[in-house]
């Protein structure tokens, strides 16, 4: 492909980055119907959607139809859309943009262009977090249906908010939607994670350390087997803590009392079997 063919493609994607941006944030101003398909738009599965246009879409396109060429031209043209719509959102909003910004204080503490090499660095996890994502729509689905885990609403985990915080716009705007979205789909893999730990292999790492570093996001872990044992002990853990109906992992809400006790296994309760509570939006 020559130059001009490669801009042609760059600048193709850009404007169509920019107009859909655009239009995401005038499509509340449309009254009730409006304000109804915005916030649809920032939850999964429909912000899923949106994020494979404005990210996923355009590369993948460019590369089916004009090679690896025109992938790297369609990728250019994300990236130069971004510091585009940043100006242009904060030439709109002139007044906000000279007040406080989290882009100044960030930039006083780390140096200007360490801050924003770091935050252009971190772009290159995008692909990654794709790949978590679609495990979660993907991968858990089969072991809900096989082994029982809970059902989650996607939506409650993968959403973007900070857009109706006050005073944040263009940079500051951009970066911290970046950050929700990741956010989201860290917190949604770590959750899903834990039954899968819990169920499989409720055994404490012998490392304490290990144990100290991961009780955060594993928090089943102090409740786990001693790593100095037999498998007799795990399995009597499993017994416990699994029947027909609860596949939990040990510490998921559902299995707290009202008084906020943990039920011993066997106890009745009210709940809706594991598997169906609730609706998602994704297995």
């Amino acid at each position: 492909m020559n130059l001009s063919s490669l801009l042609l493609i760059a600048a193709g994607v850009l404007i169509g980055e920019i107009i859909l941006a655009g239009a995401l944030s005038l499509v509340h101003r449309l009254g009730r119907v409006g304000h109804r398909v915005s916030e649809s738009l920032c939850r999964a599965p429909m912000l899923d959607l949106v994020m494979a246009v404005l990210t996923l879409v355009p590369p993948i396109a460019a590369v089916v139809i004009w090679s690896w060429e025109g992938m790297v031209a369609a990728i250019g043209g994300q990236l130069l859309a971004v510091p585009v719509w940043v100006l242009m959102h904060e030439t709109m909003h002139r007044q906000v943009a000279r007040g406080p910004r989290l882009v100044k204080a960030q930039n006083a503490i780390a140096g200007r262009w360490r801050n924003h090499a770091a935050l252009w660095f971190s772009v290159s996890a995008l692909p990654v977090f794709w790949v978590v994502r679609l495990g979660e729509i993907v991968l858990y689905l089969p072991l809900r249906w096989l082994l029982g885990f809970p059902r989650y609403r996607h939506g409650e985990w993968v959403n973007v908010s900070r857009h109706k915080f006050d005073g944040l716009v263009g940079h500051d705007l951009i970066w911290c939607l970046y950050c929700d979205w990741m956010t989201g789909i860290y917190s949604l893999a770590g959750e899903m994670l834990r039954n899968v730990e819990s169920f499989w292999c409720p055994i404490r790492f012998y490392d304490g350390k290990k144990c100290e570093n991961c009780k955060l996001d594993f928090p089943d872990v102090e409740r786990w087997a001693t790593p100095d044992g037999t498998v007799a002990p795990v399995v009597r853990l499993i017994e416990d803590q699994y029947d027909e109906d609860r596949r939990e992992w040990f510490g998921h809400p559902a299995r707290l009392t009202v008084n906020g006790e943990t039920l011993s296994s066997g106890t009745s309760t009210n709940r809706a079997p594991v598997g169906r509570q609730g609706e998602g939006s994704r297995g």
